[in-house]
């Protein structure tokens, strides 16, 4: 059964991961048109510079590109081996740390603890339910531990959230800088009578442009082209020499040609979200690159641009492909809702009918389960209804169920009165009025409805000792039947004496098979023989009759009823009523697979070989059961007319 807590869990499962994997799509999607626009420039810009001698200084990557310090090392810990309490310990020990080097630390911790904490909720829900509790019932204990470990969470979110704005300041500051140094250049750039001794100057401020930190995402490739034009331009005018220029076109061929190489190696990638990922770090590389000769330049950048294109096409296919497959799960899933909005609840009136029903239900889940995402657009939509009718399923069963324990609590006060009239009776020695009304109470008792299980032995054997004790006593005071028995035992030993006279008689007799029923009928006629004899007596008889049945071919089924009968009138009132609740439970046994059948042979076509074998089992089977169900029914008629 899903309960209320393990359907939240499943939708906000299906959400976040639907919700990350799009979210990476489209910062992929981002980041490849950002990459390509960023290096395209290059071209224009070494264009501009082709006749023009290029101090290093001039190919130097931006500052904002520059690799962030490195994150002290932690040492490794196994967090799936640690207890709740060493968990919120160890998360306690990363708060005291810098946000930006332990949220990997803490997301694995955050894992770990609410791990174990699923294992002791459904530890804590099996005692539960072990108990005898109902599921809709149970609510996890509060623990201490869970609650400190989310204010520590929510403690390090809100230190995190500070730190982001703390980086976006310093961005933004950063950004305010790096565009002053790149005025403060142009400003140099516009005086050519005194460039040549501004060149140290501007040297300094190439230096303490690199050492500037990153700037918002928004304006870094705008602040690198501005700062990248306003080097050229000085250069331009500066002349520094050819040879010197030579040297640095000489370095970034090398360069650009290692990246070419890598790019390409790329399409053995198995992984292509990992290839992506990997070309997007080359692209950055070549954008930190500076020129080369102009003769190869645009040669050089369209074999880049060719590796980079196969990457970006495989990484475009995989991603229709995921849309695809999320069009096929949509659709599974919608038809997994319909598949469950038409079962319907209102026929269903028995325990085992809810039972069939709830298997259903599960059995859809399970499907559910197996299914991948939807698109993000759908998913939640299709899990919201999926849920609302397994919800509205389970509602309606756990109403039922509460109906029925109503019911069997007032059938059991019923049953217990009867037993308090039954035992008010019991020790009464006017026997024909008394039996009267012991047989009254107990046709009574069949009127009523069953009652809980763990009740239904001990009301039933209070009842029926109360009517075997007045039975007994009446039994005692009528010893004169002991006599009667004795002339009917020897009575039923005569006819089992004609029976096998007539199986042993060396001509068989024309009406054999009458005779056997005639003294058949004869011995049902006889009473009660002694309690130590019945069985005995019963058991030549019976072997008698099934030798008679198979000697002249007479029908088994009214043999099995004769023995039947016969069994019924040799047992006590108790056994009696026992015998017939467990023919009335297997009747409805009998009917519901019945049922089932018959639904079953519409599911089968007789156009091929095997399916021809499948409806002949099936009709065979259904032929049994109704000679079954017949059977069971005059046996309890039998009882019905006996009690």
């Amino acid at each position: 059964m899903v309960t209320r807590e393990m359907s939240e869990s499943m939708e906000n499962i299906e959400n976040d991961v639907t919700l990350n994997a799009e979210t990476e799509a489209a910062k992929a999607a981002e980041t490849v048109e950002n990459k390509t626009a960023e290096v395209a420039p290059e071209v224009e810009v070494d264009n501009q510079v082709e006749n023009q001698d290029v101090a290093p200084e001039a190919q130097e990557k931006p500052a904002a590109e520059q690799p962030a310090a490195e994150m002290p090392e932690l040492e490794k810990v196994d967090y799936s081996a640690l207890n709740k309490d060493q968990l919120v310990s160890e998360l306690e020990k990363l708060l005291a740390m810098p946000v930006d080097s332990v949220k990997d630390r803490v997301a694995q911790v955050k894992a770990a603890f609410f791990a174990l904490r699923k294992e002791e909720i459904a530890a804590e829900k099996a005692e539960f339910l072990a108990k005898g509790n109902e599921e809709q019932a149970f609510a996890p204990a509060t623990d201490e531990a869970e609650t400190k470990i989310k204010e520590l969470l929510g403690e390090f979110k809100e230190k995190r959230a500070e730190f982001n704005a703390e980086q976006d300041a310093v961005k933004q500051e950063n950004l305010e800088k790096k565009l002053k140094i790149i005025e403060e250049i142009k400003s140099i750039s516009q005086d050519t009578d005194n460039i040549n001794r501004q060149f140290s100057h501007v040297q300094q401020l190439q230096q303490e442009f690199k050492a500037i930190g990153e700037v918002p995402s928004t304006s870094t490739t705008e602040v690198w082209k501005s700062y990248q034009q306003t080097i050229e331009n000085f250069y331009d005018l500066l002349k520094i020499n050819k040879e010197l220029r030579d040297y640095d076109f000489k370095k970034n061929l090398e360069i650009k040609q290692q990246l070419c190489e890598e790019a390409e190696a790329l399409d053995e990638e198995n992984d292509v979200i990992a290839a992506f990922k990997k070309l997007q770090a080359l692209h950055d590389k070549w954008r930190e690159t500076g020129p080369v000769a102009k003769d190869i330049r645009e040669q050089l950048w369209a074999r880049f641009k060719a590796a980079s294109s196969v990457i970006n096409k495989k990484h475009q296919a995989f991603f229709e492909d995921r849309k695809a497959s999320e069009k096929e799960n949509a659709d599974a899933k919608t038809a997994l809702c319909e598949a469950i909005e038409k079962i319907e609840t209102e026929g269903l009136k028995t325990y085992s009918a809810w039972d069939e029903v709830t298997k259903q239900i599960i059995g859809l889940q399970e499907e559910w389960k197996k299914l991948g995402f939807a698109s993000r657009k759908v998913n939640t939509a299709l899990f919201t209804r999926f849920r609302k009718s397994c919800d509205e399923f389970f509602a309606a069963k756990a109403a039922f169920f509460k109906q029925m324990k109503e019911e069997l609590a007032e059938n059991l006060a019923k049953k217990n009165e009867l037993c308090e009239k039954a035992e008010a009776l019991k020790d009464s020695t006017d026997w024909k009025a008394t039996t009267d009304a012991l047989i009254a109470l107990q046709k009574e008792w069949k009127t009523i409805g069953p009652v809980v299980k763990k009740h239904s032995d001990a009301v039933w054997k209070r009842f029926i000792g109360a009517c075997d004790y007045f039975f007994e006593q009446k039994k005692q005071q009528t010893s004169s039947q002991r006599s009667i028995e004795h002339d009917n035992l020897k009575a039923k030993k005569e006819v089992i004496a004609q029976i096998n006279a007539i199986l042993n008689a060396e001509e068989e007799p024309e009406d054999a098979p009458q005779l056997i029923r005639d003294l058949m009928a004869k011995w049902q006629g006889i009473g009660h023989v002694p309690y130590k004899e019945k069985d005995k007596i019963y058991a030549q008889y019976k072997e008698a009759i099934d030798k008679a049945f198979e000697k002249f071919d007479m029908k088994a089924v009214r043999a099995r009823l004769s023995n039947f009968e016969n069994s019924i009138s040799q047992s006590g009132a108790d056994k009696v009523y026992h015998e017939r609740e467990r023919l009335v439970r297997d009747f409805e046994k009998k009917c519901n697979e019945l049922k089932t059948y018959e639904n079953n042979m519409g599911f089968f076509t007789a156009r091929s070989k095997s399916g021809n074998t499948i409806v002949k089992e099936l009709e065979k089977k259904i032929s049994n059961l109704k000679d079954e169900i017949a059977l069971l029914e005059q046996k309890i008629k039998i009882i019905d007319e006996k009690i």
